[in-house]
């Protein structure tokens, strides 16, 4: 956030991450870099990413159904899931014990001289009792399991999502009245216990403007869940909105937040959203892309990085014929990946 970070420590941020996005993108538009700390260069020559910074997976779902495609001697469907496979894609920790999933991608993401992508979502009463209903039991046990998750990041270089719909679900109703104190308090809480770490970025996620469609609304809530102790906020996570629409919203968002930086999943937003306004358009829709490939190079000062968050060919629920949410779905990855547009 503007006045956070020395301007000495900012424009070595800047300088570092515009050295980094540079590799394999020499004719990107400059920006300026995110606020906090640098992202780790690149390191190793075997990481795919197309010059990303973020830690690539070789061990991914995605990964391992290229693997499959080509024992099967489907080596067309195995070079278009190349598309998922071989970019930096969001990883959601445990809801029970985060740490040994966390030690695995700061692990590999060290080895590599990468920076990982990780999501927090673990907030009582997720997800309203939808298609991810669950959380941590109560306040206690959510703190407990948030330290534990910011003791296994250590000193590595990451970037975290913090609870996806928390702050929209407050806006839009859905949190019950008798919860909403607490989980302003857990929230907040969570940024400063995240920050603490020396290398660890975070962005409060705050929906998509199909969702709220009032960035006014959005203000006060994210600034009672601690956005400006933040490096900023999240639109789009595991949505459908194009860039220009997100982009234009938190333009706005930005604007009465003090010039707040933010994140984009473009994960799937390759055709936009699913047209009309049903009500689960967001949930598992057909005919969908993937979206802009994960970069800092993202030509926007206010951006500070394109993202796949939702990780494409998992399902959103079960919805459309589709398995339980978080579920690998490999017909809807290759979907994604066959009209993908880069």
């Amino acid at each position: 956030m503007p006045g956070r970070t020395a301007v000495a420590a900012l424009a070595l941020a800047t300088a570092l991450l515009l050295a980094v996005a540079g590799c394999g993108e020499p004719d990107a538009p400059e920006q300026r870099g995110p606020v906090g700390p640098p992202v780790a260069k690149t390191g190793s020559a075997a990481q795919p990413g197309g010059g990303s910074p973020f830690w690539v997976d070789p061990d991914s779902e995605a990964a391992r159904q290229v693997k499959r495609y080509r024992a099967q001697g489907r080596t067309e469907d195995a070079r278009v899931l190349r598309r998922i496979s071989e970019r930096p894609v969001a990883d959601w920790p445990a809801h029970d014990d985060p740490v040994p999933d966390i030690a695995k991608v700061v692990r590999g993401a060290k080895a590599a001289g990468r920076t990982a992508v990780l999501v927090a979502y673990n907030i009582p009463h997720r997800d309203c009792g939808m298609y991810s209903a669950g959380g941590a039991p109560d306040a206690a046990a959510y703190r407990e399991w948030i330290d534990a998750f910011a003791d296994a990041l250590g000193d590595a270089p990451a970037l975290v999502v913090l609870e996806p719909d928390a702050v929209p679900h407050l806006v839009d109703g859905c949190t019950p009245a008798q919860y909403q104190d607490e989980r302003y308090a857990l929230l907040s809480g969570a940024v400063e216990r995240l920050k603490r770490q020396p290398n660890t970025r975070v962005y409060l996620d705050a929906g998509n403007p199909a969702w709220i469609k009032d960035a006014g609304r959005l203000v006060e809530p994210l600034r009672r869940a601690g956005v400006a102790q933040a490096d900023g906020f999240a639109l789009n996570v595991s949505n459908f909105q194009t860039n220009d629409a997100v982009q234009g919203f938190g333009a706005e968002l930005s604007g009465r937040l003090g010039g707040a930086h933010y994140t984009v999943d473009t994960s799937r937003n390759g055709q936009g959203p699913l047209p009309g306004e049903g009500d689960e358009a967001w949930c598992n829709p057909p005919g969908r892309a993937l979206g802009t490939p994960p970069t800092v190079r993202t030509g926007d000062p206010l951006v500070d990085a394109y993202l796949w968050i939702k990780r494409p060919g998992e399902s959103d629920g079960t919805c459309r014929g589709g398995p339980a949410a978080g579920t690998w779905w490999p017909e809807y990855a290759l979907g994604l990946a066959r009209r993908a547009r880069t």
